[in-house]
């Protein structure tokens, strides 16, 4: 619990100086029970306009012990929440500890919400198929992720912003024949450690050096895709399961 706390207490603080230099906003994938544990927390994020999304309640409370309605009222409270306390709808959701399940995706669009961060098999946003109203997927990486690098690679801070910069350059190599995204994903109390903290700096100031780069959350590409390509790949796709139909599709 302690080392949890260090980022509530010093690395949230030490992080955020880090992103203010940079002009870089957060998409905060909020433990939603944070809203009354560390309101202070909260109200900075308000205040430079960060995006709120949901993470669950607690990220100990896994989504695939829960039945459909236990999963649905985490959704609900979550969307409750964040309005009461900040004023914004949820647009996208990252299961507790990556726990989605098999209705999650169909929950959360009967909801309202934009976006899943829980596939990780894509550089791009894509549609997502589900039972009602449209949804997405929104880039994540676990490749990225400061907690697996530090404490499941094992990798010292220098090779930390190493590994940005170099999966920057190519998602940016590649965003110029079709849009990527590159998502970094950070934990106060791992990537604002004090040894630690002058890699994210050295590899945000390298990101943002860049002018052809959109510094963004993910609430505002979810609704730039939405409103400038969802069309166009469901049409791609439905041709493409004309010309290749799905197992079973056919009597063939």
């Amino acid at each position: 619990y302690s080392e949890r706390d260090h980022g509530n207490r010093v690395g949230h603080w030490r992080m955020m100086e880090v992103m203010d230099k940079y002009n870089v906003r957060g998409s905060i994938s909020l433990s939603v029970a944070l809203l009354d544990h560390h309101p202070e927390i909260i109200e900075v994020c308000k205040e430079r306009g960060w995006e709120f999304f949901s993470h669950g309640i607690y990220n100990t409370r896994y989504s695939y012990t829960m039945t459909a309605e236990q999963e649905l009222n985490i959704i609900e409270d979550s969307i409750s929440n964040v309005k009461k306390h900040t004023g914004q709808m949820i647009a996208g959701y990252l299961a507790p500890a990556l726990t989605h399940t098999e209705r999650t995706m169909d929950l959360l669009a009967s909801k309202g919400i934009l976006y899943t961060c829980d596939l990780f098999i894509d550089d791009q946003p894509f549609p997502v198929k589900v039972n009602q109203g449209k949804f997405i997927s929104i880039p994540y990486s676990l490749e990225m992720n400061d907690i697996i690098v530090y404490n499941s690679y094992m990798l010292p801070p220098r090779h930390y912003a190493k590994m940005l910069k170099e999966n920057f350059d190519r998602l940016r190599m590649d965003g110029a024949r079709s849009g990527t995204v590159m998502c970094i994903p950070l934990h106060a109390y791992a990537v604002a450690q004090g040894h630690r903290i002058a890699a994210f700096d050295d590899a945000l100031k390298y990101i943002t050096s860049h002018d052809d780069v959109w510094v963004t959350t993910g609430r505002e590409i979810a609704e730039y895709f939405y409103e400038n390509y969802y069309d166009e790949y469901i049409y791609e796709i439905e041709k493409f399961n004309k010309q290749y139909p799905p197992y079973g599709a056919s009597d063939g």
